[in-house]
């Protein structure tokens, strides 16, 4: 789950994190009233969405005058803007964040993320930080120094100075890393799986603020984060990925041609990996997780069906916790109450297996059964050209 940087900054004030002063707002008017009350002579209006890239793509504008605040308000509310990090049509920003401007003396680049392979959190600090970061870290990868923090222990003294002095700031060591320490326990309160600051800077007054934020945290920590549940914006979410989550199920929409429905992430990224192999694309992860009822598989075929892209639905289930029998019972529901007309590919295995199979066969449906998933992934591939019919290849 992500958040807006406007979010992300209450986070960091509340843990004793300098930002800059400001305040979200929605329409030109208020961003001029805002710009008036924080004074000064610059400002800064930032369109809020949940993506990187902001800067180059105009979202992320300095103004003068209360006027020219009020008038970049106006041309970014309402409108779509498109980044390096969204599709061709953009996200539509329906706020804009109006902040008093930053006199930057020196900025950096600093992160929080869980690193899966070590399995433990690890910081991330450069100081080259700023809008082409991710060109500094593919052109000159020693440029970010990275600290990895012992879980039994947390973040230390010593680490947070290591740091300090690894990207230029050891003459502010021990303001660092009060800062280091606090930005730290807020990763861990609020189960982050990434907390970026970039541009992280040393303003001309010499202090330490974080000019901007970005937070991403764990779903599976939602049900005891319930303040950071509050923040999320599901309009800044796939529609389908929101009705999905409401039913229990993880979905992500891809731009392949080829639906699947899978229990177990792993086996899901199984899936996809088989039907690129055989020439296709996936359209979706999805992955119904354990207990699947039979409305609940109807569900999953309903949001997979919602993109107009998916032309072939590939079921692919290994039953443990699930049972095959439950599964056959959910594909011929679908199929038969929404009235399914593009190739269902459905392999079962495991738990109760044979009981699923005889589902499907007494259904009377054209559905596409499969022995594994490289014949269900062949067979899927083959049947968006219409080259399978009744689990045959033609």
């Amino acid at each position: 789950m992500n958040i807006h940087e406007y979010q992300a900054k209450e986070l960091l004030r509340a843990y004793g994190v300098p930002v800059p002063p400001g305040e979200v707002v929605y329409s030109n008017r208020a961003a001029a009233r805002v710009a008036e009350e924080l004074g000064g002579s610059r400002w800064v209006v930032k369109a809020q969405i949940h993506a990187g890239g902001r800067g180059k793509a105009g979202g992320v504008k300095l103004a003068n005058t209360p006027q020219k605040v009020a008038e970049l308000a106006d041309q970014m509310i309402g409108r779509r803007l498109a980044t390096a990090q969204t599709d061709q049509e953009g996200q539509l920003v329906q706020r804009v964040l109006v902040e008093r401007a930053s006199k930057i003396e020196r900025e950096f680049y600093l992160s929080l993320i869980v690193d899966r392979v070590s399995q433990r959190i690890v910081v991330i600090a450069s100081a080259e930080g700023g809008v082409d970061v991710e060109e500094v870290a593919a052109s000159n990868p020693d440029a970010m120094h990275k600290e990895y923090v012992d879980p039994g222990v947390g973040l230390l003294d010593f680490q947070c100075r290591k740091i300090a002095t690894a990207i230029g700031l050891a003459s502010r060591a021990a303001s660092f890393t009060r800062l280091m320490k606090r930005i730290y326990r807020l990763f861990r309160d609020k189960d982050c799986l990434l907390l970026e600051i970039n541009p992280f800077i040393v303003s001309e007054d010499g202090d330490l603020l974080a000019l901007d934020g970005k937070m991403s945290f764990d779903d599976n920590a939602l049900f005891r984060q319930g303040e950071i549940v509050e923040l999320r914006d599901f309009d800044e979410e796939d529609p389908k990925e929101v009705e999905a989550f409401g039913h229990g199920l993880n979905y992500i929409a891809l731009d392949g041609s080829v639906g699947c429905i899978v229990n177990g992430a792993g086996l899901a990224m199984a899936t996809m990996d088989a039907i690129v192999l055989h020439g296709g694309r996936p359209a979706n992860f999805l992955d119904v997780g354990g207990g699947a009822s039979a409305e609940k598989v109807a569900n999953a075929f309903r949001i997979v069906l919602k993109d107009p892209n998916v032309k072939a639905i590939l079921v692919n289930i290994f039953a443990g916790i699930n049972r095959c029998d439950w599964i056959a019972q959910g594909v011929v529901q679908a199929t038969r109450d929404q009235r399914i007309e593009v190739p269902i590919v459905v392999r079962l295995a495991g738990t109760n297996v044979e009981e699923g199979r005889k589902i499907l066969d007494e259904s009377g449906l054209d559905l596409i059964q499969a022995e594994d998933l490289d014949d269900a992934a062949v067979k899927a591939v083959a049947s968006l050209d219409g080259a399978v019919a009744g689990g045959v290849l033609q």
